[in-house]
């Protein structure tokens, strides 16, 4: 027979059980596009930080999750952040080579100051040329843009390196600013980023 201090131990137990397997599938839904509350780079665990759709003219463009280390809602703290980081675009719609290039560079010039961009202006041309060997981007596609401490920043798309690894963690944090900057290409996007649910 069981004893009641055994029985109890094995509920608690069961329900913690039950609790990790809840959280690990937990996922959040941006109209339809799923974001892991989790995700692992570089041998440590990232959280979503917040995540929401990119939308042109009422269009959906696509949804993207930001994971960080650490989970924060400013953006100078997300910036200096040490630790692996990275961004998810899971896209909704197909947009072209041509289309993606324009909307990086207009993003870049409207969020980072002349003298910064010189500073990393061959980091901008090599990523330029990744996005340049790919025939657009699809419906369905998923695109990470990774920084990796001690690498630099890679970019994957549907889990296969694209083009060289980028090192210098100015090029990384210009790239966040697209979305976080002061004119981020869409601010409700910005906020949900920043994990503002309001």
């Amino acid at each position: 027979m069981i004893s009641r201090r055994t029985g109890l131990k094995t509920l608690a137990a069961g329900i913690l059980l039950a609790c990790a397997f809840g959280q690990a599938g937990a996922a959040v839904d941006v109209g339809g596009y799923k974001f892991e509350d989790t995700d692992k780079l570089a041998g440590q665990e990232l959280k979503l930080n917040g995540a929401g759709m990119r939308t042109k003219f009422v269009v959906k463009v696509y949804a993207a999750g930001l994971y960080l280390t650490e989970k924060k809602t400013a953006v100078a703290d997300i910036l200096k952040q040490e630790g692996p980081r990275r961004v998810t675009l899971q896209m909704a719609r197909d947009v072209s080579s041509e289309d993606f290039g324009k909307a990086f560079m207009d993003g870049l010039n409207d969020n980072v100051d002349r003298a910064e961009k010189s500073r990393i202006v061959s980091q901008i041309g090599k990523f330029g040329e990744i996005f340049a060997m790919v025939d657009g981007l699809k419906k369905g596609d998923v695109l990470h843009l990774d920084w990796i401490p001690g690498t630099g920043t890679v970019c994957e798309l549907n889990g296969k390196k694209l083009g060289s690894t980028l090192p210098d963690i100015a090029f990384y944090n210009a790239i966040l600013r697209i979305w976080l900057g002061d004119k981020p290409v869409d601010r409700s996007l910005k906020q949900a980023m920043l994990g503002d649910t309001k």
